[in-house]
């Protein structure tokens, strides 16, 4: 094990050396490498892929599938409880550090085809939001060193009607990371993963020879770029939901053009946070929210998260638009506020819940971890409304 570690941390520091070289290279190999490569490795995880016969938006229970959900929770919680031994603040087991809460205003359209108009997007409405830009983890360093696969949080409130978890009764929860692909195509995979991680050789996973995943490594190099800010990358939901009944898309946030900043030269432990600190405190920000439907059970399958849909058999469409107003979000309280918040893409109504097996067992996953480090912290989970205040010693909510 210790020589295991080792090779871990060789690997970790070389990749932090690449983080150094990768503004200057990263243009021509999103160019000119990405598609060609990508397209590869994709045809290669496809042919792999079995035939399952399965209808569109159906889903396959995995064997074990309740087991290695438990298995994973009880890792990521012994995780928490070796990283963070002495009563510290307790940070999230999985896209560990945030770079801000901010808030936001989804405006679903008006234009959208007939065959899209379900759950949220069933009429045209405007909704606040909570939206939370974080690093991967599982631990939180400085920013030049937790800059790669970036996620996306949005907490949508004021939905109107049932919810399928019981804790949040007006929310509807969208995740996404800067990859089309997830880092782990299905649960088993998943719980590999989280037993690395807890040996502390999370870069292993990748390359180990008794269980090597060169294409989710791959996949993940190609997005994992060293970014100037997280409100200029796109996001991915890289599993899929429902789109009403009997249809399943996937989604993702694009941001629309705006001026764009380059990394620093000298980057400091939080300038991501600094960079969106400078962006939203002279003007406002806007993603687009594109859904793309599913159209081939085998091409896009909902089982097996290392697929991207292609485009060229379902366009993605835009069914809503992320506004992020000019705001000041980086006080102490504000960011404290990501404790008291847990995201969880089953707050949803049920046009929108989740599909495959990553999807299932977030379910219980997300609930448990956010319950235990909530507990670990000494807060209490609270469902946000849109109409917190907040000063530099307190939360109003």
């Amino acid at each position: 094990m210790r020589l295991d570690r080792i090779v871990n941390d060789v690997l970790v520091r070389l990749f932090w050396m690449e983080r150094r070289i990768d503004p200057y290279v990263r243009p021509a190999v999103d160019l000119l490498v990405r598609p060609p490569v990508q397209a590869l490795v994709q045809w290669v995880v496809r042919h792999r892929l079995p035939d399952d016969g399965l209808a569109l938006a159906a889903e396959r229970v995995l064997p074990d599938e309740e087991r290695i959900t438990d298995e994973i929770v009880e890792r990521m919680t012994r995780f928490l409880q070796h990283t963070y031994p002495h009563h510290e603040h307790v940070e999230r087991a999985g896209n560990t550090k945030t770079f801000g809460v901010v808030r936001g205003e989804l405006s679903v359209r008006a234009d959208i085809p007939s065959e899209l108009c379900h759950g949220l997007f069933a009429e045209p409405a405007e909704y606040p939001a909570w939206v939370r830009f974080a690093g991967p983890g599982p631990l939180a360093p400085s920013d030049m060193h937790d800059n790669a696969i970036m996620s996306l949080g949005v907490k949508v409130m004021g939905v109107p009607g049932p919810k399928l978890l019981p804790d949040e009764g007006a929310t509807q929860d969208f995740l996404g990371i800067s990859a089309p692909t997830f880092t782990t195509p299905d649960l088993v995979q998943n719980a590999i993963l989280q037993s690395e991680i807890g040996n502390g050789t999370p870069l292993l996973y990748f390359i180990r020879p008794s269980h090597t995943h060169l294409c989710d490594l791959i996949m993940q190099g190609l997005y994992a770029k060293t970014a100037a800010s997280p409100l200029q990358v796109s996001y991915w939901s890289c599993v899929p939901c429902l789109l009403g009944p009997g249809q399943a898309m996937q989604y993702r946030f694009v941001p629309r053009p705006f001026p764009q900043l380059k990394v620093p030269r000298r980057p400091g432990p939080s300038y991501l946070r600094e960079a969106m600190a400078a962006t939203l405190a002279h003007g406002e920000v806007t993603f687009d929210l594109l859904v793309q439907t599913q159209t081939d059970p085998r091409r896009m399958p909902i089982e097996n998260a290392g697929v991207v849909w292609s485009t060229r058999h379902s366009k993605p469409r835009s069914v809503a638009t992320l506004r992020l107003p000019q705001q000041t979000f980086d006080s102490p309280a504000q960011l404290a506020f990501a404790d008291v918040l847990s995201y969880n893409p089953w707050h949803a109504v049920p046009d929108h819940r989740p599909l495959g097996n990553q999807s299932r067992a977030r379910r219980v996953i997300y609930a448990e971890l956010a319950a235990a480090r909530q507990q670990m912290n000494g807060v209490q989970h609270v469902e946000p409304t849109g109409k917190e205040e907040f000063a530099d010693d307190q939360v109003d909510v």
